[in-house]
Parts: structure tokens; C-alpha cells; sequence
């Protein structure tokens, strides 16, 4: 059952799980930074404000994150667990024999990196490197991808080639034959793949901001 105060536990737990604060996460939004803050959940006469739809969908829409995990975070108690992923490279994604076909990292020896929140069995985190995904992602910025995740429209998804190209675009539309993404950088073009040349495709679950 929806409450007020799960929804604004999920809320924090979201701003959490992306590593900002509430005003951080409502920057990010596009909303005023204020308008998370704690002096904002309920009115001077002490009635609870809930946080409007369209307010939900600008964070969902500017974290990745889908509707179905933030409303795992509203019926569970508002706190993440914590989880350890293998990080690697995008140098090393592109190499050969670091995953299965399916996109699941293979050996070991990886360095490790804490997350703030949970994730599936076989989620790993990419480490960024260069500048080809400014804005939204600087050099060294760490995203986790889960393999298992369903992908769909507007999703920020790592792709591989079968050349062992690496990159991390918006999921504009799939077929059965074709992947269009778009460019995070206005600098570097949109992508449009043949399916037979795509080795897998990853969504964005969480970054380090």
C-alpha cells in the first residue's frame, strides 16, 4: 500500500542509489533543488504533500531508472541494500574472452566497487574512460549494467560489437533486424546497427555522479 512516507523513502533511496542527495536528484530532474527537500514533504498547516506524477517521471526519466524499481523501493522499507560488483574497464570490455555472448563478465580477478543499492546476479560496473559520453557521463564515472535487465525505448543501455566496440547510448528503437541509439555526446553521431552485428546489449542501472 502507497503511503507518504514510503514514497518519499523511495525517493531518498533512489537519490541514494545514483550517489546524489534529494536536491542533487531534483537538479538532475530538472526540478527545482528545493523541491525534495524534507521543509517541503508537508504544508505549514501539517498536511503531507505528496510529489506530483509529472515530478516522479522527470527523475525516472533523468536517472534511467525504471518504474518498476522505484516502486520496489516504495514497498520495501526505503533503505537499499548494499552490493559488490567486478569493475572493468571499457578498454577491457572491448577486448575478447572478459564475457560470455550474453554479456556476463567471465574470470577473476577484477577489482571490486560498493554500490548503494541492489542489483541483479551477474551486474557488473564499467569504469569511463575519455570524454565521448559528456555530459552525462565524465571520465571516471562508474556505471553498472545488469545483463539480465529487460531493455526498452529510453533506456541508457551499454552496447558491444562483435569488433569489440564499447559504448553507452540511449536506446532509441529496436527491431529484429536493427538497434537505433542515440548519442549522449551532441559531438559524436547517433548509431544505427545491424542486429547481426550487435554481440549484446546492457541497460544502465546506477552511476556514479
Amino acid at each position: 500500500m502507497l503511503s507518504h512516507e514510503k514514497v518519499w523513502s523511495a525517493i531518498d533511496a533512489l537519490a541514494a542509489r545514483y550517489a546524489l542527495s534529494a536536491s542533487g536528484l531534483a537538479r538532475k530532474a530538472g526540478l527545482d533543488s528545493t523541491a525534495f527537500n524534507r521543509s517541503k514533504r508537508y504544508s505549514a498547516d501539517g498536511r503531507p504533500r505528496w510529489p506530483s506524477t509529472e515530478s516522479l517521471a522527470k527523475v525516472m526519466d533523468a536517472t534511467g531508472a525504471s518504474l518498476d524499481e522505484f516502486m520496489a523501493l516504495v514497498e520495501g522499507d526505503g533503505t537499499p541494500a548494499r552490493a559488490t560488483v567486478p569493475l572493468i574497464g571499457f578498454a577491457q570490455a572491448g577486448a575478447g574472452g572478459f564475457f560470455t555472448d550474453a554479456g556476463f563478465p567471465v574470470g577473476e580477478g577484477w577489482e571490486h566497487v560498493d554500490l548503494p543499492g541492489k542489483v541483479s546476479e551477474g551486474a557488473y560496473a564499467l569504469e569511463v574512460q575519455g570524454d565521448s559520453m559528456l555530459p552525462l557521463y565524465r571520465d571516471g564515472d562508474v556505471l553498472v549494467v545488469e545483463p539480465t535487465a529487460r531493455v526498452r525505448h529510453g533506456d541508457r543501455v551499454v552496447v558491444k560489437t562483435l569488433e569489440g566496440e564499447v559504448m553507452a547510448k540511449v536506446l532509441q528503437r529496436q527491431t529484429a533486424r536493427q538497434i537505433e541509439l542515440l548519442s549522449l555526446n551532441p559531438d559524436h553521431p547517433n548509431r544505427v546497427l545491424p542486429r547481426r552485428d550487435v554481440e549484446w546489449v546492457a541497460r544502465i542501472v546506477w552511476a556514479s555522479q
